[in-house]
């Protein structure tokens, strides 16, 4: 098993005292494929907060199922411009967005936009937020990898991630969610809302493309005071960009 560690963390990781006491957080995802939910919103769009309101519905856990979701709202800059600067946006998930047209043959982007496993799902507000979760009966996807997660007490995240195929040749990216925001709108389209968010994207880092199984590691930015934190990992085909395996790991606070 190779190890790719992050340049900035590699000196760092001989560096990290042991704690004592301090217990590690850690998840192994299962046999079956998690879907993996993504919406692309904007605080200066005057149609995504209905969009938001609707992913927050999946903010309950779905108990006992073979499946859990990665859910994640990234929010894209592009519409900064038009009166109201978006604190949640980076121009990362904006490229990010337009890679996933790319894939699709689709010529440009939008908000709000729900993205399922890879794939544009544009009739997200005539259904059930569960619906988005929820596989056809019987048809439950094996997963074509395997990942394990750890978080050490100082909030370095491990992974250990192994395709099905040895030959399977994967790319991966990283982000950090946080629910519970909220934003009071000054101007721009959504003047005089406020405005609540959940599963908001508030780190981004993609992993290279390689072969076989690996190891990864990622130091995510800081919480928002002690806001809880959901470390999720997608492992995709490098040549299709569509999901192997996710897993998303909740723990509690890192110790400082």
């Amino acid at each position: 098993m190779r190890d790719i560690w992050w340049k900035p963390f590699a000196l760092g990781l001989m560096a990290i005292p042991a704690t004592v006491g301090a217990a590690p957080c850690e998840l192994r995802s299962g046999p079956h494929r998690n879907p993996v939910i993504e919406l692309y919103t904007s605080e200066g769009c005057s149609s995504c907060p209905p969009a938001d309101r609707w992913l927050s519905k999946l903010r309950q856990p779905l108990a006992e199922e073979p499946v859990q979701p990665v859910i994640m709202a990234f929010h894209v800059s592009y519409w900064d411009y038009i009166g109201w600067i978006d604190r949640f946006a980076q121009p990362a998930f904006n490229e990010r967005q337009r890679e996933l047209a790319r894939r699709e043959g689709r010529a440009g982007v939008y908000t709000p936009q729900l993205v399922r496993d890879g794939k544009d799902w544009p009739q997200w507000f005539r259904s059930d937020a569960r619906a988005i979760l929820e596989p056809a009966p019987g048809r439950l996807e094996r997963a074509s990898a395997s990942i394990l997660l750890r978080r050490n007490a100082q909030g370095l995240v491990q992974a250990s991630v192994t395709p099905v195929s040895p030959a399977q040749r994967w790319e991966a990216y990283w982000t950090v969610t946080e629910n519970d925001h909220q934003t009071k709108v000054r101007s721009g389209e959504n003047r005089g809302e406020a405005l609540k968010h959940d599963f908001v994207v508030r780190g981004y880092e993609r992993v290279a493309a390689t072969t076989g199984p690996a190891r990864l590691a990622w130091k995510p930015p800081a919480a928002e005071g002690d806001r809880a934190q959901q470390i999720n990992l997608v492992v995709t085909d490098a040549q299709t960009g569509l999901p192997l395996q996710a897993l998303s790991l909740a723990c509690a606070a890192p110790l400082s």
